[in-house]
């Protein structure tokens, strides 16, 4: 009894103090293992095997569906070792199992944690039932045609109106933790399309939200196979420039491996993906020109699309903006517009991240300034309460006063602001956003998720309004 007592003792110290060495209880009987100073189980294994193990599952984990029942198995393996090698001297097999627990534990909470880790980055398609179920939506079969030198898409009218629905921080997390959330964005989108029945979307960024929080996924792709593949049900051609949390630096998928998924997707494989398989050679990863003409071949508006880009890594969340070299392709591609037509030309301009401009604006309206008109909407932001720009100023804005052709621009990223403003003869329009998974709270709120309606007439005139989520969906 004496002696079962001292073992169990030096066990429970060895738990706590360490997991190797000589023991530090004295006056208990040397047996052959304790004479050797013999750990609970040689370090070096331990190291070794785990070492094998997570390469193993590292190299492998694409091949099976959670590379968390790899680590499991592992995990289980390590301990039926344990067991087996200390049978061996069965005197003390029950007390060194004991000992054992405590680093068993450890290692099972790692190798969770790891296999949260993988499978935070693997493709997950939690949506294909809903978006298999999902109507095409009618809508005017307009002629779309391609100009493979240029990148450029041309739709092409015979009087009518054109309509393009304003989408914004979709935000879908491609993970099962937000599956929820991602069916109430993809069902949000649905009604507002549905509802609205456009001649084309326009999503303007942040489509996915690969940062690892909220939605436990730095997956990007997935997200963005399933809207392609959800817009192909619907029917209805769509274009998108990128936001800041399309590739985020944690995101599996980069940047330039994002935009090869979407030319893989785009309009001759799809039928309605205007992604341009030609980009002008300037910053950021997607800025395209689409044309509205009219049926005598006379441009009715230019749809820009520019990068805002991500970040520009001189701080915590410090924006980035449209650079020289962009602004110089948009006034290059205005002027020659311009001349085609021998006359003024009118478009209009998409981008994420919201210009200084919106900023300016909104101060002088709030203190009463007769330099803008106020159309609608409200700064909401509930987390900055500001216009979250970018500290870099852009030349975008006061290229586009020089010049007299842009009118409009829209733009997304603050969740909550839904204003429009008109400030120096230029429209500057925030869409209401989708999201229900990227700040905290959200998916409770309503009165900020929507979408906006633009339509374009033949005399080249616009107008825009807002279509509330609540006003077309329960």
């Amino acid at each position: 009894m004496d002696e079962k007592r001292d073992v169990k003792r030096f066990c429970a110290e060895e738990a706590l103090g360490g997991f190797g060495g000589v023991s530090r209880v004295e006056n208990v009987p040397p047996t052959r293992s304790f004479r050797r100073g013999k750990a609970w189980f040689p370090p070096l294994f331990f190291l070794l095997y785990w070492v094998i193990m997570l390469t193993v599952i590292l190299t492998y984990r694409d091949l099976v569906a959670h590379p968390a029942g790899l680590l499991l198995l592992a995990a289980g393996v390590f301990l039926l070792s344990v067991t087996l090698y200390h049978m061996r001297e069965p005197r003390d097999a029950a007390a060194y199992i004991r000992a054992a627990k405590k680093v068993f534990v450890i290692a099972l909470l790692l190798s969770g944690a790891i296999a949260c880790l993988l499978s935070m980055g693997k493709d997950a398609y939690y949506l294909l039932s809903y978006i298999n179920s999902v109507a095409a939506v009618s809508h005017a079969e307009l002629p779309i045609t391609y100009e493979e030198e240029t990148g450029i898409y041309r739709f092409v009218l015979s009087g009518e109106e054109f309509k393009i629905l304003h989408l914004t921080d979709i935000h879908l997390g491609g993970s099962l933790f937000s599956r929820k959330k991602d069916l109430l964005a993809l069902r949000a989108c649905y009604a507002e399309i549905l509802h609205a029945r456009p001649d084309l979307v326009i999503v303007t960024g942040d489509l996915c939200f690969p940062m690892g929080v909220m939605s436990l996924s730095f997956n990007n792709s997935a997200p963005v196979y399933q809207f392609a593949a959800f817009m192909r049900k619907v029917g209805i051609p769509w274009a998108f420039t990128f936001g800041n949390h399309d590739a985020e630096s944690f995101a599996v998928t980069k940047n330039d491996a994002l935009c090869a998924i979407y030319r893989s997707l785009s309009y001759k494989t799809s039928g309605n993906l205007l992604y341009p398989y030609v980009q002008p050679n300037v910053t950021g990863r997607n800025n395209q020109l689409i044309e509205v003409r009219n049926a005598d071949g006379s441009l009715r508006t230019a749809l820009f699309l520019l990068d805002s880009n991500a970040y520009t890594g001189e701080g915590f969340n410090a924006y980035d903006y449209i650079h020289d070299d962009q602004v110089a392709w948009y006034a290059s591609e205005v002027e020659r517009l311009r001349e085609e037509a021998g006359e003024q030309i009118s478009s209009l301009v998409f981008f994420h991240i919201p210009l200084r401009e919106y900023a300016t604006a909104y101060a002088l309206y709030k203190a009463g300034s007769d330099e803008v008109v106020y159309y609608f909407g409200k700064e909401n932001d509930a987390v900055f309460h500001e216009v979250s720009c970018s500290h870099h100023e852009s030349s975008l804005f006061d290229t586009m006063v020089t010049l007299g052709s842009t009118t409009g621009v829209f733009c997304g990223h603050d969740h909550y602001n839904n204003y429009s403003i008109e400030y120096k003869g230029i429209r500057l329009t925030y869409g209401m956003s989708i999201d229900y998974l990227a700040m905290p709270g959200i998916s409770r709120r309503t009165e900020q998720r929507g979408a906006e309606l633009i339509t374009l007439y033949p005399d080249r005139k616009w107008e825009v309004r807002q279509i509330p989520l609540t006003a077309v969906m329960g």
